[in-house]
């Protein structure tokens, strides 16, 4: 007879569990209580750290009360907490582990500092006074944007403004979609600020080593039309953000608030990514002196740590008179045609954010840009019945919802690395043509484990490589070597010493003078390519690199700051609280030529009505930190 084994509790219910324990050891040494008090303390505790692990900042006591076995009240619990000696208070918070704001959020005190760090910091920026803007910059706006006014026809030029606003103001936070003008935009910000100050010191930086590469490679692309003098300033290389701080052998970071970066301008791209821990060591460490310049998407998925920082930010678009008369005379528009959307909350901090709604990629009623809208406006039935009348090839429907990926998945993914597996067949020394040929096409998947996961999938592709490369029989199961020319890996652990980090993806192809040949599976026989920030690309031996994984696919999280010619998105078999429509739309605004998503319309609908919700209390933090002190 079999006995039934116990079932391991998960990474997340260990750390609550052990965060628990912390708090009934602290209330210990201080005395004790009694068991009730205890138990609700031990849950409390559990709720918040689980909290945490699930991406929340806080846990609003009303999910705690809700939680438990034996009913209690708010009032009860809030009683409980403040009268435990183990919780602070947002003007007392002390070196008490639990934080208990006015709002009944309940913090880990770790990230109630972090909130209240950031939205100081945050408030210096936004409050500080107008920035001097020279005639020369305005005459330099004036030039740059001249060609969107045929586009305009006279109405408000948004890109315009928010480059006014950015030379205006210490803190400006630009929220858009792929195609909606970003970066035009900021690499005619930049082009104003060195004409205004030649010397200007502007550091560019991405959450991770592919959005900082494509975010140079993109302002490159962008600057052609700049004046020589002008172009020759921009920045020549970009960072990660570990990099632009610089990692002490402790885990620490170089630069922060009493070492700050010696900069004039700072510009992160794909800010949306911005967990609040970094966000804040970020944001500390540039000068009070500096602009800020943040760039992302709202609807986005939010960071994969702790927090919606970026969300937070841009949720309130709103400029006051003053500012509206300056933008108004800059760019030469009536003040009333200035004319922000309504928030989607009321913030703080005003003359800071701008939405950028119009699409220049894709048209409204295109295959991609009315997929996306459709999603992010939560039109589940338009967007099923727009796949299922499979009018546009840019956008394409696998109704597949089965345990497994079907057959036409499988081939859809088979058809999609041809060309790659083609092009390391062909000539496995030309890396640029190699890896040209990856980024061109992605797997996308809403989970990491199960048959519809990225484990699984890469498992899959694998086979299917070794034998479209000969270096299996058709159908085998021999696993050989790991590697083989070919293997896409991604790394999962940053490595300052070697330069690389999470995120960064490399290609293990034969070293540099062989050959692959009928034994270039062995890993003496290849090297792992990474591209660098030069153009060119690194060789790091595979036993040298941290942690890492095939690459053929990637959770739709690790794809944020990419963008692929042609995705192929893979949904659960079931609905699944993390599959949202802010996953979805993600996951499909990386393409720039097609999308295909395989999915059952079940679980299609669901996530298109499902919403991610972060619970954090930044715009409080923010309201208490413009508050007038006393």
């Amino acid at each position: 007879m079999n006995t039934p084994q116990a079932t391991q509790p998960s990474a997340t219910e260990s750390l609550a569990q052990g965060f628990a324990l912390h708090i009934e050891q602290w209330l210990r040494r201080r005395g004790g209580c009694d068991a009730a008090t205890l138990g609700t303390l031990r849950h409390a505790a559990r709720s918040v750290s689980g909290a945490t692990s699930d991406g929340h900042v806080c846990v609003a006591l009303t999910d705690v009360a809700a939680s438990m076995a034996n009913a209690i009240s708010v009032d009860a619990l809030r009683s409980a907490l403040r009268g435990s000696g183990v919780v602070g208070t947002p003007a007392a918070p002390g070196a008490l582990p639990l934080i208990l704001d006015d709002q009944d959020r309940l913090y880990l005190h770790r990230y109630f500092n972090y909130e209240q760090r950031l939205a100081r910091r945050l408030m210096r920026a936004a409050s500080a006074p107008p920035c001097a803007v020279s005639e020369v910059a305005r005459a330099q706006l004036g030039a740059l944007f001249e060609a969107n006014a045929q586009r305009t026809g006279g109405a408000a030029d948004w890109q315009k403004l928010a480059a006014a606003l950015a030379l205006r103001q210490r803190l400006t936070v630009i929220s858009g979609g792929p195609g909606t003008g970003k970066t035009t935009t900021v690499v005619n910000l930049l082009a104003c600020l060195i004409a205004q100050d030649p010397g200007c010191r502007i550091a560019l930086a991405a959450p991770t080593g592919k959005a900082a590469a494509r975010m140079l490679e993109a302002l490159r692309q962008r600057a052609e039309h700049l004046p020589d003098h002008i172009r020759n300033r921009l920045p020549t290389a970009s960072f990660t953000i570990h990099r632009l701080l610089g990692v002490t052998p402790a885990g620490g970071f170089v630069h922060h608030a009493g070492n700050p970066l010696a900069i004039d301008a700072l510009v992160v791209d794909e800010a949306s990514m911005l967990d609040l821990s970094l966000a804040t060591q970020l944001l500390e460490a540039v000068p009070d002196s500096a602009r800020i310049i943040l760039l992302g998407d709202k609807d986005q998925l939010s960071a994969v740590e702790s927090g919606a920082v970026f969300s937070e930010l841009s949720a309130d678009p709103g400029l006051g008179s003053a500012c509206r008369h300056d933008l108004a005379d800059w760019c030469g528009l009536d003040v009333e045609q200035i004319t922000p959307p309504a928030p989607s909350q009321p913030s703080a901090l005003q003359d800071t954010a701008v939405w950028f709604n119009q699409n220049f990629r894709f048209a409204a009623d295109s295959g991609i840009g009315r997929l996306a809208a459709d999603i992010n406006h939560s039109r589940a039935d338009e967007a099923v019945a727009w796949l299922r009348e499979g009018q546009d090839t840019s956008v394409r429907w696998l109704d597949d919802g089965g345990a497994l990926p079907g057959e036409p998945t499988q081939q859809h993914l088979s058809n999609g690395y041809a060309p790659y597996l083609e092009a390391v067949r062909r000539d496995p020394t030309d890396h640029a043509a190699i890896t040209g040929a990856f980024d061109a096409f992605r797997v996308l998947c809403a989970v990491r484990e199960g048959p519809r996961g990225v484990l699984a999938i890469n498992e899959l592709m694998t086979r299917q490589a070794r034998e479209h490369l000969g270096l299996v029989p058709a159908g085998s199961r021999d696993g050989a070597s790991a590697w083989y020319p070919g293997r896409p890996v991604m790394v999962l652990r940053n490595d300052p010493l070697l330069k690389l980090f999470n995120g960064d993806i490399g290609i293990a192809l034969p070293a540099a003078g062989r050959v692959a040949g009928s034994d270039a599976g062995s890993t003496n026989e290849l090297m792992v390519w990474f591209p660098d920030a030069g153009g060119g690309f690194r060789a790091v031996a595979p036993v040298r690199l941290p942690a890492h994984q095939t690459a053929y696919a990637m959770t739709v999280h690790k794809s944020q700051g990419s963008e692929f010619n042609d995705v192929l998105v893979l949904l659960p078999g079931q609905r699944s609280r993390v599959v949202t429509r802010e996953l979805l739309y993600t996951a499909v605004t990386r393409a720039r030529q097609s999308v295909a998503i395989a999915s059952s319309a079940e679980v299609l609908r669901a996530a298109i009505a499902s919403s991610t919700v972060r619970h954090g209390g930044l715009l409080s933090r923010l309201r208490e930190a413009a508050a007038p002190a006393g």
